[in-house]
């Protein structure tokens, strides 16, 4: 190592130049990189969607769910297998083991697919194969909204969305509440009876004459021509021309018969923003794609628009990420440069001016180093990067504070500037190498994390590996490179000790005397934390709760009502809720049946979102969402469930139990059994089911024989019904304005859309017109609205969130305790954030086991004894209890995912300077001294050191613990971001743990020494 840091030394041009270089291509690397809110995580999620308009959710079950589940159980890897079926639709999610190749996966499920088609219903819209993935989410939805007409709102949103995607950057754009278009043929049923129409023959003859005819080409041999019929349909007039009847010469067309307008399919529901109808621009981009540049593009292309736009229409910002990225951009610049001054003032007081600035360079070095390899391995720079870049910015100078301290003695002990850099560089080299090795080989373990959580989280070891690398580049080689450039030799003077020095020698010394009494001191006030924390804790959670920029109240009510009648019911909440000053933006959805992408039970009728204003500027969030609930309390006949946007990885309610049985009838038992002791247990709300709800449909009974009689059959009378339904599509045509194909639907006037007008419905059969009752019968039946099914059985999913002041693994171990019988024959699985949080436990705790095993393998490589190696590790033992300490002092619950990778990566830091302490201690003893005179000195001549590198990494994480964030530009001062409040927990806990470590390493770690140099004089 000598060698390469004389070589350093020696062409130190060469390497300031590297140094100046890696600056500006970090600087350069910053700008360029890809930024973006959450990490471009691999959801191991594919969703298979099926469409059979009208089907009922049994005959889906049989038709579209089981052979589509057939095939797909054949993929290798499919941890569990979700299915559902509705009115008129099918979908089966598939869930993939961690660590999938989500490529191969699609691949997979697209070729079974299309092995499955075989066997699916002609009639059946072809099955679409949907990759679920954080990166394809809107990252900008903007709503336009007012006093317009349906088809001119729909007009300017499409023309938009042609623009936008026009952007390079953009992948697509989707029109949120759009309804498809539809060319209505509406015909009297009497003038249908008058003219005796055929269903089949009117199929036909619309069929046979809506085609383009390739008819080839014509070879002379004096020219060649193409010829070809063009048949298809492409306006009005020729859907007019079209005929429906001949009768010998005589030809009757849908122009003679019929009322045909251009309109749009039934509405499945309703759209308003600030009370006024709306349509939602939802923009995608494309992976990798820089979010600000992104949507400054699209923001472009409205100003530019503007101009041009109805001077009713009002544009709303409902979701922008970007903003969310700038001012966590903007957050971590501030949290950096205060972490970079507080480290620097520390530095400046401890070891002067210049040594200081030199340490100090060593921050961005390292910074910009870190990003230049972030950007070359492909990452982009996220939420977790960002934390990750805080976190490590007081371990950045750890070495290079290790190394200068020591360089400072040098100097004053009257060595040349190069000499003392270099032999500081030299002597601290391996004790800094294998500090930095044991804090690698903490996070290396975190890299293989599993499932999403592991997905989301693993940029944080990512960075700090790489950054830490970089670090100690800059602390072993260009540091001693700058000290022998600009330092000066000081006149040969004692190393002065200060008062606080020599109190530090006193103690210790007084303690050396005794190291059996200190050592069980440490772990009587070990196991007091331990107590204290059991009695006074602030419970545990899965993931830390942000405070939120968005909120959303879910409206549930029972009953077959019309999509009317559910929009007026979400209206009246809608009216209550309005006006209120917080609320930026009220974003109001009413659905006909419960949207199944969105994941919403089957009473949902709609959903009230809400864009808050600045978190500055407004109370939290969820007072807000306690005076809605105060708002809307008396309203009856609806249940309103108030949720705040939720924010990582998890999602969901933190409760969700799975129940299924072979027999339907039981596991409907066990559900009500599992709400009844929800009820009475209290600690619940919001809880839910996906039962079907109580209602009635209507059968339309066929007699074939009686049918038969009259010379038609089951196909006929269906189509006779769908007059009165949705219409009877004859054919589709491509109209220049609108992208996709649009149905040309024949449908009955809306004074005979009714139930009574179905049976007064005629036929033209051979017999002649024959009335429909003759041979059909109506019969009220129960209503199935949805059913669902895990893994090829038929289950049901129970979930529920939890009251204020319960902890929900707390409540679900009462729960199961309780309810110690199921029915005979019924399995429970608990799903959701509780299999996560078990997951995540168990590889925490495994990759704490890996990571002690390769520091002691390092601690043993570098100090050659088994008695030292487990002396460091005791460390991280004892660091426990500052955690706990650290967590009770900032009111923090214990985030298993925050806090138990906050242990993990604590375990690094602490070790470090208890490396360097023992290292020093083996030094003297070679020298010669006694046990107890190396530990004193060991002790006095690392003080100050250890307490530098200890108060950084502490002080970085400052602003983070407080939750403040302070900007040195403006000047100005934040407390409580919600940028901060993701890292709170975890900054709580390493502050806490290295604050208690250092005590412990600078007290303890001297007299185990001792201890153990005794207990070595013993055996011998």
């Amino acid at each position: 190592m000598r060698t390469l840091i004389l070589a350093a030394q020696d062409r130190s041009r060469t390497t300031l130049l590297l140094l100046v270089f890696l600056l500006l291509a970090g600087t350069a690397a910053y700008w360029a990189i890809p930024k973006e809110a959450n990490p471009d995580v691999a959801i191991p999620m594919i969703y298979v969607s099926m469409t059979l308009e009208g089907v009922s959710p049994e005959d889906g079950e049989r038709l579209l769910v089981r052979p589509m589940e057939q095939e797909l159980r054949a993929i290798e890897g499919v941890r569990k297998m979700t299915s559902q079926a509705s009115e008129g639709h099918a979908s089966v999610m598939l869930e993939f083991d961690a660590g999938f190749d989500p490529r191969q996966a699609l691949a997979d499920v697209r070729e079974q697919v299309d092995i499955a088609k075989s066997s699916l219903p002609e009639e059946a819209e072809e099955p679409r194969v949907i990759e679920v993935n954080v990166a394809l989410l809107p990252v900008l939805s903007i709503g336009l909204s007012g006093p317009l007409e349906e088809t001119q709102l729909l007009t300017v949103a499409r023309r938009l969305q042609e623009e936008i995607e026009g952007i390079p950057e953009v992948l697509e754009v989707e029109i949120g509440g759009e309804r498809e278009d539809l060319l209505e043929i509406v015909v009297d049923p009497l003038v249908l009876d008058s003219y005796g129409v055929d269903f089949d023959t009117l199929f036909s003859q619309v069929s046979r004459n809506n085609r383009l005819v390739a008819a080839g080409s014509l070879d002379t041999g004096a020219g060649r021509m193409a010829l070809k019929v063009p048949g298809v349909i492409e306006n009005l007039a020729d859907v007019q021309a079209m005929p429906v009847k001949i009768d010998g010469d005589r030809v009757v067309t849908f122009g003679d018969v019929a009322r045909i307008r251009p309109t749009f399919k039934d509405p499945r529901g309703f759209a308003r923003i600030n009370g006024q109808p709306a349509l939602v621009l939802e923009v995608t981009k494309r992976a990798g794609a820089n979010i600000i540049a992104t949507i400054g593009s699209v923001r472009a292309v409205f100003e530019e628009a503007a101009p041009l736009l109805p001077a009713d229409l009002e544009v709303t910002t409902i979701l922008d990420q970007s903003q969310t990225v700038e001012d966590m951009l903007s957050d971590l610049l501030n949290n950096v440069l205060t972490a970079v001054v507080l480290v620097l003032i520390v530095v400046v007081a401890a070891i002067g001016l210049r040594a200081a600035l030199m340490v100090g360079l060593t921050i961005p070095g390292a910074f910009f180093t870190g990003i230049l390899l972030i950007w070359a391995v492909g990452y982009t720079l996220n939420i977790v990067v960002l934390f990750s870049l805080i976190l490590v910015a007081g371990m950045l100078v750890d070495g290079a504070i290790v190394v200068s301290e020591l360089a400072d003695r040098h100097l004053i002990e009257g060595q040349p500037p190069q000499d003392a850099w270099a032999n500081a560089a030299a002597r601290m080299s391996w004790p800094v190498i294998a500090s930095t090795a044991t804090t690698l080989a903490v996070f290396v373990p975190l890299m293989f994390w599993p499932g999403v959580v592991g997905e989301f989280m693993k940029y944080l070891p990512a960075t700090v590996i790489l950054c830490l690398l970089a670090s100690l580049a800059m602390a072993l080689i260009f540091l001693p490179t700058l000290g022998g450039v600009f330092s000066h030799g000081r006149a040969r003077s004692q190393v002065v000790i200060s008062a606080g020095g020599h109190a530090y020698r006193r103690v210790l010394g007084w303690l050396l005397v005794r190291p059996g009494v200190t050592l069980l001191s440490a772990l009587a006030v070990m196991a007091l934390v331990y107590v204290g924390y059991a009695r006074f804790n602030h419970g545990v959670e899965f993931f830390p709760d942000v405070e939120p920029d968005s909120a959303q109240v879910t409206v549930r009510a029972r009953g077959d009502f019309s999509v009317m009648e559910k929009d007026a019911i979400v209206r009246r909440v809608e009216s209550r809720l309005a006006g209120m000053s917080e609320v930026k933006a009220l974003y109001a959805r009413t659905f006909a049946m419960a949207d199944e992408e969105l994941q919403l039970g089957a009473d949902v009728i709609g959903v009230l979102q809400f864009q808050l204003i600045d978190w500055q500027q407004r109370r939290p969030a969820r007072e807000i969402l306690d005076d809605m609930a105060r708002r809307t309390e008396d309203l009856a006949g609806v249940v309103l469930e108030f949720r705040q946007q939720e924010e990582g990885p998890a999602a969901g309610k933190p409760i969700q139990l799975e129940v299924s049985a072979q027999d339907p009838a039981r596991t409907l038992e066990a559900v009500d059994r599992l709400r009844a002791a929800m009820e009475q247990l209290g600690g619940f709300r919001d809880i839910e089911d996906n039962r079907s709800l109580p209602g009635v449909e209507w059968r339309v009974q066929v007699d074939r024989e009686a049918a038969a009689r009259f010379g038609t059959d089951v196909a006929t009378i269906g189509s006779a019904v769908q007059l009165v339904t949705t219409g009877l599509q004859v054919a589709s045509y491509r109209p220049a304005r609108v992208n996709d194909e649009v149905d040309i639907r024949v449908r009955l006037p809306k004074s005979w859309r009714s139930l009574d007008q179905l049976g007064r419905l005629t036929l033209n059969t051979p017999r002649g017109q024959v009335p429909i009752s003759h041979f059909v019968e109506l019969e009220p039946a129960p209503k199935v609205g949805s059913l669902q099914r895990i893994d090829g059985r038929r289950a049901l999913t129970l979930e529920a969130d939890v009251a204020e002041g319960y902890q929900p693994d707390e409540r679900l171990q009462t729960l199961v305790d309780t309810f110690d019988s199921l029915p005979d024959g019924v399995m429970l699985n608990v799903a959701g954030e509780q299999e996560d949080q078990r997951e995540t436990m168990q590889f925490l705790i495994t990759a704490f086991l890996v990571a002690l095993f390769l520091m002691a393998l390092i601690l043993v490589t570098q100090f050659n004894s088994l008695y030292q190696a487990t002396l460091v590790l005791s460390a991280i033992v004892f660091s426990t209890a500052g955690v706990l300490i650290g967590l009770l002092v900032n009111g923090q619950p214990f985030g298993i995912v925050m806090v138990g990778m906050g242990i993990i990566a604590l375990a690094g830091i602490v070790v470090n300077n208890n490396i360097v302490l023992i290292d020093t201690y083996n030094h003297l003893r070679r020298e010669g001294l006694s046990a107890p005179e190396a530990a004193l000195e060991a002790g006095g001549v690392r003080l100050r050191p250890v307490l530098l590198t200890a108060l950084t990494t502490v002080l970085g994480l400052m602003p983070m613990v407080l939750g403040v964030n302070v900007n040195l530009f403006a000047p100005s001062l934040g407390i409580g971001a919600p940028s901060t409040q993701w890292w709170t927990q975890l900054s709580s806990a390493i502050a806490g743990g290295l604050t208690f470590a250092t005590g412990l390493t600078l007290l303890l770690t001297p007299c185990m020494l001792v201890l153990g140099a005794k207990l070595g004089r013993k055996r011998h």
